[in-house]
């Protein structure tokens, strides 16, 4: 592991909220967003509303913002982040999980959680001088975004199997 396991955890769910986004609506309705709540192990306050998943789906651009910037323009972003939802980190642990922060209360609207939960994960990169784990996949046909959290930095596809179709046309062409 190389970040602390929230952090990690963090990066990987705004990855994923991020790529929903992409061709197709990957949350196309409050049952997507159950899945993806339960997917990404998220816990506290869960409406299961249409004004929920609204809210969800605002958060992926900004969050998008945070692979296409520069450092100093995601610091911008991961500070109005965290001041637009009144972040105050603390040490908690729950689920029999280790200590780790949370920066708003549980209660919180999931929308604000997920913000401010990767506003801190990409702070934890920032500091630690690792933004450049925060890339978009090699493969020409997609604009997915990862996490690289490889120990080497080689990660380079996405989840969608980006990794596969290019082994095939590699392969099919030599």
């Amino acid at each position: 592991m190389l970040f602390a396991h929230d952090t990690e955890c963090s990066l990987i769910a705004a990855a994923a909220l991020v790529n929903t986004a992409g061709p197709g609506e990957g949350l196309p309705d409050v049952a997507a967003l159950d899945e993806f709540y339960v997917a990404h192990a998220y816990t506290g306050r869960h409406e299961h509303t249409e004004a929920e998943l609204a809210s969800v789906r605002e958060l992926r651009p900004p969050l998008r913002r945070l692979w296409d910037a520069d450092v100093h323009e995601v610091v911008t972003i991961v500070n109005g982040l965290l001041r637009e939802h009144d972040a105050l980190p603390q040490l908690i642990t729950h689920d029999d999980e280790p200590y780790h922060f949370h920066a708003v209360p549980r209660n919180a609207p999931l929308a604000t959680r997920m913000a401010v939960e990767a506003a801190m994960a990409v702070a934890d990169l920032i500091r630690s001088g690792e933004l450049d784990r925060l890339r978009i996949c090699a493969h020409p046909d997609c604009d997915n975004v990862l996490v690289d959290l490889s120990r080497n930095r080689s990660r380079r596809f996405c989840e969608a199997g980006c990794g596969n179709r290019a082994a095939v046309t590699a392969y099919r062409a030599r």
